[in-house]
Order: structure tokens, then C-alpha cells, then sequence
């Protein structure tokens, strides 16, 4: 936890730095490369001994200025920027803006589209919770799990490449369906993968869940209100932990979703083992959705025709979905062009992360890793 830490000052040196507090709190940098924090994230602590007395993020070690990039490109083009936002779900945002592009043009998309984009959708859900699970517990300092988790989301890369050459930024999901035909062999892998995750999903309880020492740091670690959660705008995991019904995949079907049965995953235990028990729950209700549409993928076309040069209507329009940290909001400003005027992603991250000060406050330094954790952090997600 410790290591690429800096103590900056204490504040009875430095007594005028923004009112940090009384004599003997410690200002300490975490980052901006740190294991803990997952990528190019810079928080500033206050600290008074080794209890948290403020948890300041400092944003934009990653910033690439996607947005404005997005204004110079087609509504072909733009879609593929946003796998380099949250990366971990590729697939799912370019689903989105799939989606808002469809919505301004009319576009109606095949029903074998829908289905293959809602399997490729929970496929990449459940390979995101898989490695937040094995790093989740190697943050925790077990080690062990990190491996059984990338045995599960190989096989999911794997089906991802064979289907549509790439294991991250998949490139795949195009307006009015999906870029290319399945695989032949699509059908049989996912089936191979699901047998497999429930053979050996009883390993992930094992090892972590119902370990002692995992639950008693995550335990009453972090707490986070109903309240809090609403006021921060948090969504996804984060914010069902505490009790908030936010799941836009019930709350707004799209695609295929409103054709499978599956429940929205709520605890109301609001701390860091109640975000836990969402994701893993999580994975459960992903593998029902895939086994419940796998052998019922309805024959047509994988794509709507449409024109090569696509143009949106002028006006704007707005579409949201559930990535695997959240809601994703796309908003786009077009004035009839083949470019967008303005587009703004609304990221799971941003709102998340600031809840981290509220959930910090009075826990001790050791648990902070714990809380971060839980929140599954991708910095690009909120450094756009």
C-alpha cells in the first residue's frame, strides 16, 4: 500500500495549504502510479495518524480529449474510440453509441443482431468481473485467485478473437447490428465456457467469498448510504451495493434484453462487501442470459442495410447502457452533417470515484485499497 507514496507535509509546517486541518495531519500522495489505484490515478490524502481524514482524486494523467476527437470523425468512426475508454467494456460501449446513432437515424436492427449483441454484451461483463475478482483479492493480498480468474476470461478472449480478431478493443458492433457473421464454432465454445464457469465457479467462494480474513476487511469497510449513492449519481455495482435499483437493462431494455428473464443483483449492506456480492452475483445472472439465448439466436441478417455515408437528422439525442461499472450515457449533438457537432459520454467512473472521499472519511489508511477496489475503477473510463 505504501509503496509509490509521498508525504508531501505535515500541516503545523504548512498550516495555509486550503485549511487542511490541525497540527500533526500528514498529507501523503497515492500515485499516480500506484498497484492500488489501477492505472494513472493521483489521490491526495490527509491523514491524522493512519486514520483518512480527506481523499482527494486528481484527475487527467490519461486524458486523451476522446470527446473532441469524436467531432472530427464519421458516425462510423467515433464508435471505435470508445474502446479505449473503459476497455474492459469494449464491446458494451460501442453497443452504446450503436444504439444513438440508430436511435437519430431510425434505423431498425435485425433481431439475430440484437441477440448476438446482448450475448457479446454479457460475455464481456462477465470477462470485466473476472479480472476485478482476481484483482480485487490480489489488492486484498491473496494471490492465488488472480489465476483462476484469468483461466474463466481467457476462454471468453479466446471466443472474442476467434469471432472478431481482437481480445480487448473488439471493434465489433456497428450501426444497425453487428460488423460480421458469428463464428462456426461460436456456439459450441460458449456452451464449453459456460459448463466450465459452473464446474468451477464453486472455487471463487472458496478461495475469497467465504474466506475470514477477506471478509473482515471488507466488512462494514467503506460504507456508502442509499442516500449518499443517489446524491453522488453513482450507478452499476456501486451504487446497487447500497441498495439502488439503477439497472438500466431492467430499468430500459435494449436489444434483446427485454426477451431473457434475470433479476437486478441489490444489497443493502452499503460497504465494501456488499459491492463484492453484487459482482459475483453478477456473474451468475450474466452466464443465465448467455445460456438462455445461445441456442435460440433466430436466423436473418446480422446487419440492416445501410448507407455507406451515415447522416444523423438534425437535433440530439441521448441512450444509456449497463457497462459492467455502470451506466454509460452517449449524447449526441448533430446539425445533419456526417460528423457530430458535440458529443458528451456520460462514464460510470467519474461519479463513482467521487464517492470515495464520503466512503474514506474516519477508516484507516490500510482499507482504503479495499474501498477502491470495490468501486472498479478504469482510469481511461474517467479521464476522457
Amino acid at each position: 500500500m505504501y509503496r509509490n507514496t509521498e508525504i508531501v507535509y505535515e500541516s503545523s509546517q504548512n498550516p495555509s495549504i486550503g485549511g487542511a486541518g490541525e497540527a500533526g495531519d500528514l498529507v501523503i500522495n497515492v500515485g499516480p502510479q500506484h498497484p492500488a489505484t489501477h492505472g494513472v490515478l493521483h489521490l491526495v490524502l490527509t491523514l491524522n495518524g493512519e486514520t483518512i481524514k480527506k481523499v482527494e482524486p486528481h484527475l487527467g494523467y490519461i486524458h486523451r480529449s476522446i470527446e473532441k476527437m469524436c467531432e472530427s470523425l464519421t458516425y462510423r468512426q467515433f464508435i471505435y474510440v470508445t474502446s479505449r475508454m473503459d476497455y474492459l467494456s469494449a464491446h458494451i460501449n460501442n453497443q452504446a453509441c450503436a444504439l444513438c446513432v440508430e436511435k437519430g437515424m431510425q434505423i431498425e436492427v435485425p433481431e439475430r443482431a440484437k441477440v448476438i449483441r446482448t450475448i457479446m454484451a454479457e460475455l464481456t461483463r462477465i470477462a470485466s468481473h473476472e479480472l476485478w475478482w482476481g484483482a480485487m483479492a490480489m489488492d486484498i493480498g491473496a494471490f492465488t485467485p488472480f489465476f483462476h480468474a484469468f483461466r474463466e476470461r481467457e476462454a471468453i478472449n479466446d471466443i472474442m478473437e476467434e469471432t472478431c480478431g481482437a481480445r480487448l478493443t473488439m471493434n465489433y458492433m456497428v450501426p444497425g447490428g453487428v460488423m460480421m457473421e458469428l463464428h462456426p464454432d461460436f456456439q459450441r465454445k460458449v456452451k464449453d465456457f459456460i459448463k466450465q464457469f459452473r464446474d468451477k465457479v464453486h472455487e471463487y467462494d472458496e478461495l475469497v467469498t467465504g474466506n475470514i480474513i477477506f471478509r473482515n476487511r471488507m466488512k462494514d469497510v467503506g460504507i456508502l448510504s442509499k442516500e449518499d449513492a443517489v446524491s453522488f449519481g453513482c450507478t452499476g455495482p456501486t451504487a446497487r451495493g447500497s441498495g439502488v435499483s439503477c439497472d438500466i437493462r431492467k430499468l430500459y431494455p435494449y436489444d434483446a434484453y427485454d426477451k431473457v428473464q434475470f433479476e437486478e443483483v441489490l444489497e443493502t449492506g452499503c460497504d465494501s462487501l456488499a459491492r463484492y456480492m453484487v459482482r459475483i452475483r453478477e456473474l451468475h445472472q450474466s452466464i443465465s442470459i448467455v445460456e438462455q439465448l445461445i441456442d435460440n439466436i433466430p436466423e436473418g441478417d446480422f446487419q440492416a442495410k445501410t448507407k455507406a455515408v451515415l447522416k444523423l437528422p438534425k437535433g440530439e439525442f441521448y441512450t444509456s447502457v449497463e457497462t459492467a461499472r455502470g451506466e454509460l450515457g452517449v449524447y449526441i449533438v448533430s446539425e445533419g452533417g456526417t460528423t457530430p457537432y458535440r458529443i458528451k459520454f456520460r462514464s460510470p467512473g467519474f461519479s463513482n470515484l467521487s464517492a470515495l472521499d464520503t466512503m474514506a472519511r474516519g477508516s484507516k489508511l490500510g482499507d482504503l485499497v479495499a474501498m477502491m477496489g470495490t468501486l472498479d475503477l478504469v482510469i481511461p473510463d474517467i479521464d476522457r
